[in-house]
């Protein structure tokens, strides 16, 4: 025997059911607020503070529901994809950041940080080639490469 609730639907639900509905507020998936883009510079920031090579950030919004930008970089070997997605990791935790999901840390080709707002992909040079995600998700226009630091030094980010 069903036991549940009824719901008789009066007039004035049938109403209601017709008024327009304000969109639902957005939350954060994870980590504190910041304001626009600091998750996205820190993102950004931490990559080329440990010489992640060719950083090119897609923005995702209107084209995606998972995250608002996707940051791809190369690392040089395995050992420094490891430890870029280390480095990262680390930085987000500091900044209040929990929760943040990653894949494929074990083997160095190619690690997936999940950051909430921002989608992280971290390859070596020969992964990123072979999968080409940049052209998955933007064109040549929509995809823009990081700038770093004017003052570094020649050959040592991208």
């Amino acid at each position: 025997m069903f036991t549940g609730l009824y719901v008789k639907h009066s007039e004035e639900n049938a109403l209601s059911d017709k008024q327009p509905k304000a969109p639902a507020p957005q939350a954060k998936r994870n980590g504190p607020d910041l304001e626009d883009g600091a998750l996205h510079q820190m993102v950004l920031t931490s990559l080329d503070d440990d010489l992640a090579q060719d950083i090119v950030t897609i923005n995702l919004e209107g084209k995606s529901a998972l995250a608002d930008h996707m940051v791809i970089a190369t690392g040089r070997s395995q050992r420094h994809v490891g430890a870029l997605a280390d480095h990262l990791l680390r930085k987000l935790k500091e900044n209040g950041h929990k929760n943040i999901r990653t894949e494929g840390q074990n083997t160095g080709d190619w690690v997936l940080v999940d950051a909430g707002d921002v989608v992280v992909h971290i390859f070596r040079e020969e992964v990123r080639a072979f999968y080409s995600i940049e052209k998955m998700w933007a064109t040549e226009a929509e995809a823009q490469a990081y700038k770093s630091d004017p003052a570094r030094p020649a050959g040592l980010s991208a």
